[in-house]
């Protein structure tokens, strides 16, 4: 089964004849969507918007391990003929996306079922996002460009979503579909750590002229995004 191949279960219970406890039972296993079923996308929008009643079952954590690094600070260019050392501030946050690659808004109702759900099954809450800011001294040699990069510590969490209608839609009562979210996980979580570095290269051609203009003012470095 894929990650995003919809489910469907469901039905109103009929008179207990022979044939009719056969269509029961059928009706109640799981079957490949219909080619008029809905897409994945409406079945998570009504978990959404309250009008599925929701819940992520089954949720299984993946081992946590160190996202990519990523720019979190501005750029600073050293214009002079010495290294340069400053104290530059830096910020990030880091949120969380599905199996569908969409954003899983923090505090949305959304992020809160998978909370709940983790919750119950680990006694440990699940965050959507995280940030985090501070500030690092850092020494940039002549004619090159310093900046600050993070990694957030990551974790997967799959399950399957229920979504269960009062009226039926799309001919079912019930609707299922796995998912995976991923997201920021605590750090030290399975002895990974977020990781904050300095990184530097040297300037190009072009940067090197842009930058003596400050270099002429007497500014040792020049600040960009």
């Amino acid at each position: 089964m894929t990650n995003n191949r919809v489910t469907r279960r469901g039905g109103r219970l009929m008179a207990l004849t022979t044939a009719s406890l056969g269509l029961v039972a059928a009706m109640a296993i799981p079957a490949a969507a219909a080619d008029d079923g809905p897409a994945r996308e409406q079945l998570i929008a009504d978990c959404a918007s309250g009008e599925g009643k929701c819940s992520f079952n089954e949720p299984t954590l993946g081992k946590a391990y160190l996202g990519d690094f990523r720019q979190v600070s501005n750029s600073l260019y050293n214009c002079s003929t010495s290294d340069a050392t400053q104290s530059m501030g830096w910020a990030d946050t880091v949120g969380s996306t599905d199996s569908a690659g969409v954003s899983v808004t923090a505090g949305g109702k959304i992020a809160g079922l998978i909370d709940l759900s983790v919750t119950a099954t680990y006694n440990h809450t699940w965050s959507s996002s995280h940030t985090e800011n501070s500030s690092l001294n850092m020494t940039v040699k002549p004619g090159e460009v310093g900046w600050i990069s993070r990694a957030q510590v990551m974790q997967t969490v799959s399950g399957t979503w229920q979504t269960h209608y009062d009226s039926p839609k799309w001919g079912h009562y019930f609707w299922f579909v796995p998912d995976k979210v991923t997201g920021p996980a605590a750090n030290g979580t399975d002895g990974q750590s977020n990781a904050v570095t300095v990184k530097t290269r040297k300037m190009t051609t072009a940067e090197k002229r842009s930058c003596s203009a400050g270099a002429k003012k007497g500014r040792a470095f020049v600040v960009k995004r």
